[in-house]
């Protein structure tokens, strides 16, 4: 008799549950994600290469993670495969608030999902932007077919990825940096594989509408205006971080980090990027600027590999310059050091804070030096 009584009660609670859930669904915010399911202002992943021991747990799927506040490194809770990890809680967002009506999406990586050559003169650059009416994020990685397209339904690490080291920054910002979000990405000249910018968002970021090669619904989206062959621009965080990032177009023609970067931010740099490839620039200390090719890496004194095994895509001030040890800079971004990707659009998102330098500089242990030797960073 209490069970019945009780039914009426439970059906009643079930029936105000329903009620308070919007027609749209999920309601929280787009945003980076850590790996407890907070939302966060930023956040850094490393995945490393695969552990040389055969016994380690999740070997080619770990990560290191470094969120605002953090002090340093912080071994990923499971695996990069998971979708309750903080990648994936973040790119997951993709497949369960994307068919929204009323958010937008670009995945863009010169190594489309779908495999195949390069569109040609498209950029040597992967991410992910993900916003809605209020906020979103941008996502800059080096990871090769990632992510999955929307319509596959669900967050998955490639294999691709597996072997080799990949470098990511998520950074969450309101509507209204990702005009210039766009901007940047129209420099890049991007493979958009997948895209989505529905008419509602269309003229508050026209030049994200333009990335992803929409018509002008209305009049209201002007027509992409004649794209710089680089520009450098701060964007500033939800929480108030100020990101710098650097976006360089084909026409370009020069170096990244030493013609432009390494200037730009009045420091020398160490630069880390996959050497498997032709026409590896060398270590260049012309212009007033050392720029180091990384040769021997150990981020979060894990295990320490060849820079070979490393996909991914930073750069890091050798020095802690500023006022009162402020922190050097560190860059990561999606764009080599070879001949070839001179020619490239691509770019990088740098920042200076104290603790991800430190984290990003402890990784650097060997670099080859401006004569051709290497030594100690």
């Amino acid at each position: 008799m209490e069970e019945k009584r009780m039914q009426p009660q439970m059906l009643l609670i079930v029936s105000l549950l329903i009620l308070c859930v919007p027609p749209g669904g999920d309601t929280s915010p787009i945003t980076c994600y850590n790996d407890h399911g907070e939302a966060v202002d930023w956040f850094y992943v490393y995945k490393l290469p695969k552990d040389p021991d055969p016994q380690a747990p999740h070997r080619g799927l770990s990560y290191l993670l470094l969120e605002r506040g953090s002090e340093g490194w912080t071994n990923g809770t499971g695996s990069v495969n998971d979708t309750a990890g903080a990648l994936g809680r973040t790119v997951g967002q993709l497949y369960s608030r994307g068919q929204n009506a009323d958010v937008a999406y670009v995945l863009y990586n010169d190594q489309s999902p779908a495999g195949g050559a390069d569109r040609k003169g498209r950029g040597h650059t992967k991410g992910v932007v993900l916003l809605d009416g209020k906020q979103g994020f941008w996502l800059v990685h080096s990871t090769p077919h990632f992510p999955a397209v929307r319509g596959e339904g669900r967050y998955y690490y490639p294999d691709s990825g597996v072997n080799n080291g990949q470098s990511f920054i998520c950074v969450t910002y309101p509507l209204q940096r990702f005009q210039a979000v766009g901007e940047q990405l129209q420099i890049n000249q991007p493979n958009v594989y997948d895209c989505h910018v529905p008419e509602s968002l269309a003229s508050a970021v026209p030049s994200l509408a333009a990335v992803c090669g929409k018509r002008r619904p209305r009049g209201r989206v002007p027509p992409p205006t004649e794209t710089a062959s680089n520009r450098s621009v701060t964007l500033t965080s939800k929480g108030g971080t100020e990101f710098i990032s650097f976006a360089k177009g084909a026409s370009f023609d020069r170096d990244l980090y030493h013609s432009w970067v390494a200037p730009s931010l009045g420091s020398d740099l160490l630069v880390q990027f996959w050497v498997r490839s032709s026409g590896v620039l060398p270590s260049d200390c012309s212009l007033g600027w050392k720029v180091l090719d990384v040769t021997l890496l150990n981020p979060g004194s894990t295990f320490t590999f060849k820079t070979s095994q490393d996909h991914s895509k930073w750069a890091v001030s050798p020095g802690a310059a500023g006022p009162a040890g402020g922190g050097g800079w560190v860059c990561v971004g999606d764009i080599n050091r070879n001949e070839a990707e001179e020619r490239r659009g691509g770019g990088t998102v740098c920042l200076r804070d104290p603790a991800v330098w430190k984290a990003y500089r402890s990784a650097a242990l060997e670099c080859e030096s401006c004569g051709g030797e290497t030594g100690q960073c």
